[in-house]
């Protein structure tokens, strides 16, 4: 199944094809809307002239240059400063963790706790961070180790459209949104 988080062909074909675009996109979805965040790591590649993203470039780029790149126009993301970081310092985890192939982060893991402890280790992914993309793996990647949709909690569930694990589609992206709509009117209607 080929991704559709960027809602935009060139951006949504590197996520596809390249396991660090789709880390660092996950990254970005945080106070954003999500289908800029995921648009982001094609951004940041076209302004590297490259056709992939490559973990060591960006854990060794120059911190000021970076930021730059993310400022844009248009900026990647509402943040670009402490993003551009944030991306540095998951390049960084990557390298030094997984000789820089960021797919070896889900290749050779036993069981779906150890996917969700793997990404929860890294820089920028909380619980919830690594739930979503743990749930992502499993329901559009293909990565399904054992114990995979418990490790996701709710975000594993089938038939659910509660994260980007569940766009598929213009449409899904609606239902996704509508969701997060409701669970912030209830949250705020309870106190």
């Amino acid at each position: 199944m080929a991704l559709c988080l960027a809602q935009d062909a060139d951006a949504d074909a590197l996520l596809d094809r390249d396991p660090l675009a789709l880390l660092i996109g996950m990254l970005l979805d945080q106070q954003f809307p999500m289908e800029r965040a995921f648009a982001g790591p094609g951004l940041i590649a076209r302004r590297l002239g490259v056709t992939e993203l490559d973990a060591r470039e960006l854990a060794t780029y120059d911190p000021e240059a970076l930021v730059q790149i993310f400022r844009g126009p248009p900026a990647v993301h509402r943040y670009p400063g402490s993003m551009a970081g944030r991306v540095q310092a998951l390049a960084a985890a990557i390298v030094e963790r997984y000789d820089g192939d960021a797919s070896r982060i889900w290749s050779d893991v036993d069981d779906g706790r150890e996917l969700f402890s793997r990404l929860s280790a890294l820089p920028g992914f909380g619980t919830q961070k690594a739930q979503i993309f743990t749930a992502l793996l499993g329901k559009q990647r293909g990565i399904t180790p054992a114990g995979w949709r418990e490790a996701a909690g709710g975000y594993g569930e089938e038939g659910v459209h509660r994260s980007v694990a569940d766009v598929v589609d213009a449409a899904s992206l609606v239902q996704v949104r509508e969701y997060k709509q409701a669970k912030k009117a209830a949250a705020k209607a309870g106190g």
